[in-house]
């Protein structure tokens, strides 16, 4: 399958082009794909409609050093799970870095309120998962949503972006299952770089999309 022409229109297009080269995973029953918002719900939102799949958002949020928050001791994610970098504690004590976690977590679970409502997050084990990002520069929120998803016992982990540095596709196959990139432009320099509108998604177009998604999959393929 040939390269896609850059740039993308915008998310939903690049969504489009990302689920042909996800076609292979059509059928699963047990297909899930879990978008990181916000970036990523409006490329999830195509993936998981082209795929017939079951959509829902996977909220990694990082956990950043006191002070230098650009550096990440770890992440949280949905699910309750945490991930702590091998030096996490490097010059930082305890009581500081339950404090990161308190704060953070009490942010992911309002977000996770704020996109979920009432529905509880979906069920992984043994399923089919595919996670889905708007793009990868560096990769570190998308290999903390992979380090967490894999704690909860997928039967195979797919991370899939419509745009990607070729370093990181390559770094995060030896973390994922399979490693979808679409394309993989050099130099890459940023995400946004490779998409015509990108403007910054919106929490309420988060919930529009999964309202939608959850609307036309309980509708009977035809």
């Amino acid at each position: 399958m040939s390269a896609p022409r850059l740039p993308f229109a915008d998310r939903r297009e690049a969504g489009r082009v990302l689920a042909e080269r996800l076609a292979h995973l059509q059928g699963h029953e047990d297909l899930l794909v879990l978008a990181l918002p916000r970036g990523g719900v409006a490329v999830g939102y195509e993936v998981a409609r082209a795929l017939h799949a079951e959509l829902d958002v996977f909220i990694v949020r990082k956990l950043g050093h006191p002070g230098h928050e650009e550096y990440a001791m770890g992440a949280i994610a949905s699910g309750g799970v945490q991930v702590m970098n091998a030096d996490a504690g490097f010059g930082v004590s305890p009581r500081e870095v339950q404090e990161v976690v308190a704060r953070e977590r009490a942010e992911l679970v309002r977000r996770e309120s704020l996109y979920r409502g009432l529905r509880p997050p979906v069920a992984i084990e043994g399923r089919t998962v595919v996670v889905v990002d708007d793009g990868l520069a560096t990769g570190a929120t998308m290999r903390a949503a992979v380090a967490a998803i894999r704690k909860l016992n997928p039967h195979w982990l797919v991370a899939a972006v419509p745009v990607g540095a070729s370093e990181t596709c390559e770094r995060l196959a030896r973390e994922a299952d399979e490693v979808v990139c679409a394309a993989m432009p050099a130099p890459f320099r940023a995400v946004g770089l490779w998409y015509r509108d990108f403007p910054q998604s919106t929490d309420e177009e988060v919930k529009r999309l999964l309202a939608q998604a959850e609307r036309e999959h309980a509708q009977p393929a035809h």
